[in-house]
């Protein structure tokens, strides 16, 4: 899978732009605060409908304008999709894929599947749970549509359990239908959840050993909040405790996840380093998840995060890469042609405009 190509119209500080990527690896070089992340935001929008910078859509359009529009071409060898989503100031946002409306934002999760890796994302350890709720849930959804949907309706549960907590007085009745729905689903969630971290961490710690020479030895391990069996049980015994703090204390809405290094927490007592080397070897085993679960290679893209690491981490992330597509942001770019061996499309951004370089060989 590739993204051919991205077109985006008032989108932050970019007026118009039309660009097409090449295969193996682009690079998108210039001063900070030009637009590059702009660009990788707006693709990791037509993969999963979001933005990894805001939850206000309408936050994208270009100061003074009415919409923004962004059109993406991703090409699968069989098909193409045509991605289109336009976002109002209103926040509504219209999706359409080759040109039939979307209703539902989760439709749009497995048309293209991308992997972002950012320098929030180094955070993924040492910041608390819902950082690394979230990155279980992204992967999830883009792997799977039936768990996009299940974590929408226990959000939606949950939220309206929150809003009945808060009245003054608190129906009972009602707190018993939302705890069994909350329960159905939670369960449905916590399944996928441990199943998927104990997927990833197979490839994780193979790849962990790998770039530490096998000096450390990774565990991941998915922490519930409350198990299968003891969920319902749970939801009832705090439900005088909710009704006092007018919020759901129980479920999967406070799960986390641990990592360990020679059986070590590294949240707690990890380096710096050490915390950077975990988030690497997760974003390389996400690669080989997206390969194994759809047949295509996911588009990786990188923003920023080669600067991040040391030299012998970007090494590993560079050998990585070899026939995956990735768009790399950079404020330069001599160091990272320095260990590209293969041909690199390089484009020059500049207070929202792209300019394409001579190609490297």
């Amino acid at each position: 899978m590739i993204v051919k190509s991205l077109s985006l119209g008032d989108y932050r500080n970019i007026e118009k732009l039309n660009i097409e990527f090449s295969p193996g690896v682009n690079i998108l070089y210039g001063s900070n605060a030009q637009g590059k992340t702009n660009i990788l935001e707006a693709m990791y929008m037509c993969a999963t409908g979001r933005s990894m910078r805001t939850h206000i859509p309408k936050e994208v359009i270009s100061f003074g304008k009415d919409s923004a529009h962004i059109q993406m071409i991703a090409d699968k060898g069989v098909f193409k999709d045509k991605i289109n989503i336009h976002i109002k100031k209103n926040n509504k946002k219209g999706i359409a894929i080759n040109n039939i409306a979307v209703k539902n934002i989760n439709e749009l999760f497995g048309t293209v599947n991308i992997i972002l890796f950012s320098p929030e994302d180094l955070m993924l350890v040492k910041e608390g749970p819902s950082l690394r709720r979230r990155y279980m849930d992204m992967e999830l959804c883009q792997l799977s549509r039936i768990y996009a949907d299940d974590l929408s309706r226990y959000y939606k549960l949950l939220r309206e359990r929150n809003t009945l907590l808060k009245e003054e007085k608190c129906d009972n009745m009602a707190l018993d239908i939302y705890d069994s729905q909350l329960v159905e689903y939670g369960i449905k969630i916590m399944k996928e959840r441990n199943r998927f971290i104990n997927e990833t961490a197979l490839k994780a710690e193979i790849i962990h050993s790998d770039i530490t020479s096998g000096k450390e030895e990774l565990e991941i391990i998915y922490i519930p909040d409350v198990s299968e069996k003891d969920y319902a049980r749970k939801m009832r015994e705090y439900r005088e405790k909710d009704i006092y703090y007018k919020s759901t204390s129980v479920g999967i809405h406070k799960d986390d996840i641990l990592f360990n290094i020679n059986g070590v927490n590294a949240r707690d007592y990890g380096s710096q380093g050490q915390h950077r080397t975990i988030c690497l070897s997760l974003k390389l085993a996400e690669v080989e998840n997206v390969k194994e679960k759809t047949g295509y290679s996911p588009v990786l893209l990188l923003d920023d995060v080669l600067s991040e690491l040391d030299r012998k981490r970007q090494l590993y992330i560079i050998n990585s890469i070899k026939n995956i597509q990735t768009v790399i942001t950079s404020t330069g770019i001599d160091d990272i042609l320095q260990s590209i061996n293969e041909n690199a499309s390089i484009f020059y951004v500049k207070d929202g405009v792209i300019e394409k370089k001579k190609k490297v060989n």
